[in-house]
C-alpha cells in the first residue's frame, strides 16, 4: 500500500566524521525526494568536512580523507540542499536522533536558515522497533505462529521459551544440534566486540571504541579524558552489564582493554 502524501517527502542519510553535533562534520549526504505525483529526484555528494576523518569513522563508512579532498564543502552544497528540502516533509532511518540534529547543526554553522518546525518526520527505525518488538510474546508469535497465553507467569513463559527453541531448531538447519554446540553458539562473542553485549568494539588499530550513543565510534580513551562524567554515569547505570562497568571503571583509572591476538 502506497503512502498518501500531500506534499513532497525527502528521505535522506548522512555519513560523518563522528557523532558530536558541535565538533564533527558531514562527509557524505544523499537525498531522495518523492513528490505527490510519484516523481522522484535524487541527489548525493561527498562533502569536504574541513577536518580530518578519524580512522574509526572510515572503518564504518569507508570514506577516506583522499576521497573528500576535492569534494565541495557544506557551505557550497547548502543552497542546493535547502532547495531540495523546501516545502517538504522528512523521512529516513534513525534520522530523529542523529541525522536531523547533525544536519541542523551544519546549516547553522554555515549561516543558513533551516528548521524542522512544521515538517512531518517519518522515521523507519522507530516504525521497525514499534512493529517488531523483541519480546518472548513476539518470539512465540514469529516462530510458533500463535499468541502467548498467560505471559509473565513463570510456567507459561518457561513453556513458551522451550517451544521457541524447538521452533528455532526447525527453522534454522544450520544451528548446532547438540547442547554443547548450541551453548557455544549462544555464548560466542562477535570478534569485533570488546564486551559480550557489544557496547564497545575494536577499531582497525585495535582500540576500544563506543558502539552506541552520542560517542559511537569514538575511542574509549578519548572519552575518558574528554568526558569522564559520561563513564561515571555509564558505570552507575543499572542496566550496564558487569563487563561494561568494569571497562568504564578501569578506563577512569587509565587502564584500557587490550585486544588478544
Amino acid at each position: 500500500m502506497q503512502l498518501k502524501i500531500d506534499r513532497p517527502i525527502v528521505f535522506f542519510d548522512l555519513e560523518t566524521t563522528g557523532v558530536s553535533f558541535s565538533e564533527d562534520r558531514i562527509v557524505d549526504v544523499a537525498l531522495l525526494k518523492r513528490h505527490p505525483d510519484g516523481r522522484e529526484e535524487a541527489f548525493d555528494s561527498l562533502v569536504q568536512p574541513g577536518i580530518a576523518i578519524p580512522a574509526e569513522a572510515t572503518a564504518i563508512h569507508h570514506i577516506t580523507n583522499e576521497m573528500v579532498r576535492d569534494a565541495p564543502t557544506f557551505r557550497v552544497l547548502g543552497p542546493k540542499l535547502l532547495e531540495l528540502f523546501h516545502g517538504s516533509d522528512i523521512g529516513g532511518f534513525g534520522v530523529s536522533r542523529f541525522d536531523l540534529p547533525m544536519l541542523a547543526a551544519e546549516f547553522k554553522r554555515n549561516g543558513l536558515l533551516w528548521s524542522v518546525d512544521g515538517r512531518r518526520v517519518v522515521d523507519a527505525m522507530k516504525i521497525f522497533h514499534k512493529m517488531e518488538p523483541r519480546t518472548l510474546s513476539a518470539a512465540v508469535k514469529f516462530y510458533c505462529g500463535k499468541s502467548l497465553e498467560g505471559a509473565h507467569r513463570a510456567s507459561a513463559d518457561a513453556k513458551a521459551s522451550a517451544e521457541v527453541v524447538w521452533a528455532q531448531l526447525d527453522r534454522y538447519p544450520d544451528l548446532p544440534r547438540d547442547l554443547a554446540g548450541l551453548h557455544d553458539f549462544c555464548s560466542s562473542m562477535d570478534p569485533k566486540s570488546v564486551d559480550p553485549a557489544g557496547k564497545f568494539v575494536w577499531s582497525k588499530d585495535n582500540r576500544a571504541c563506543f558502539n552506541f550513543g552520542k560517542y559511537r565510534t569514538v575511542p574509549l580513551e578519548t572519552v575518558s579524558k574528554r568526558d569522564p562524567s559520561y563513564l561515571m554515569w555509564l558505570a552507575a547505570e543499572s542496566r550496564s552489564s558487569p563487563e561494561v562497568v568494569e571497562i568504564c571503571n578501569n578506563a577512569l583509572n587509565g587502564r584500557y582493554p587490550i585486544k588478544k591476538e
